[in-house]
């Protein structure tokens, strides 16, 4: 059963990684952002929602993220679903964000990005490449996800200084 269940993320995994990035804008509280205008940096999308408990546990997590990385071309952009904004701004009253807050009401994103499950997210490289896909946050998972980003921002980051 698990190995069905693996079987089935990596195919749901593929057809995203296939596809483009959506040219859906995130609509933020300044000026709308599309992920394709962020080729050079490395983006972690984030999809939560205020009723999802991991997504509680995640925000310190990517505030960390943000500022460990954000000087070395490391972008978050946490991309609220919730239909009622209230609810996300109650949300991140209590869970301070440092990183970009986009919104997402009607699912067009969260749809496009075959989102199955509360936290999801996506790596991109600054190719504009998703390169990693989770469903959820455990926090046993968390030195897999910063190796991850890790890796990107440092392989790009050779790749870009050796032209030079």
């Amino acid at each position: 059963m698990k190995k069905v269940l693996i079987l089935i993320l990596m195919l749901v995994s593929a057809n995203v990684f296939a596809s483009d990035i959506p040219r859906i804008p995130v609509q933020t509280d300044t000026q709308p952002i599309l992920l394709q205008d962020l080729k050079g940096q490395v983006v972690y999308v984030d999809f939560w929602a205020s009723w999802c408990g991991p997504c509680r546990k995640s925000f310190p997590w990517l505030n960390q993220m943000q500022q460990k990385y954000g000087a070395k071309g490391f972008k978050v952009i946490a991309i609220n679903v919730d239909s009622d904004r209230e609810l996300a701004a109650a949300f991140l009253k209590e869970n301070m964000a440092k990183f970009t807050i986009g919104y997402d009401a009607a699912g067009e994103l969260a749809s496009a990005f075959q989102v199955q499950g509360m936290p999801s997210s996506f790596i991109i490289d600054r190719k504009g490449v998703i390169r990693h896909a989770h469903v959820g946050f455990r926090e046993k998972e968390i030195n897999l996800l910063e190796t991850q980003i890790q890796d990107l921002v440092t392989e790009d980051h050779l790749k870009t200084s050796a032209k030079e």
